[in-house]
């Protein structure tokens, strides 16, 4: 039998989908008041793997990933991923968001999304939000799955998220 153990904070991630930059610009601050300051964030991504959010925001998409300086507990993603929900719906117009927000954590070994849906590969964790490991660490570098998001498994997105993993790496150690 292992000791168990609790894990040490995790690196909150969150990512974007839109069409209007200033719908971001508008929610950023707001994520930054909840969640403190934030330590990486990429260029606006052209976001053309999928045309799966085509309908609901149309075309010409982009993609912001950002990632906050402060590390969080492991199980406060549902509650996250709860209020990032409220957000969408906050600056939806005509039922129709303008903007998806995915929030998720990091650690040295992986990348976890929430999610309120149900699927095969993902793991039921409270109040309706699920969990997925969308990227494992191995080699030197994050890889994906057969159900990972094809932006994510990117070179570019993964020098991203690399990134982001070194900057959690220099934190954890630091403290």
């Amino acid at each position: 039998m292992g000791n168990v153990t609790i894990p040490k904070p995790v690196k909150l991630i969150i990512t974007f989908i839109f069409k209007e930059e200033d719908t971001f610009l508008k929610i950023k601050p707001l994520l930054m008041r909840r969640f403190g300051k934030v330590d990486f964030e990429s260029p606006f991504l052209e976001f053309t793997h999928t045309d799966y959010y085509a309908e609901e925001f149309g075309v010409g998409l982009k993609r912001k990933i950002l990632s906050f300086k402060k590390n969080i507990p492991a199980q406060t993603l549902a509650d996250i991923k709860l209020y990032t929900n409220k957000l969408e719906l906050k600056f939806s117009s005509a039922n129709k968001r303008k903007i998806n927000i995915d929030p998720g954590y990091l650690d040295e070994a992986k990348l976890v999304l929430a999610s309120s849906k149900d699927f095969y590969h993902r793991i039921y964790i409270n109040k309706g939000i699920y969990a997925e490991i969308t990227l494992f660490y191995r080699g030197r570098n994050f890889r994906g799955w057969e159900w990972s998001y094809p932006d994510y498994t990117s070179s570019e997105y993964l020098g991203y998220f690399n990134h982001i993993r070194e900057l959690y790496r220099k934190q954890k150690n630091a403290t």
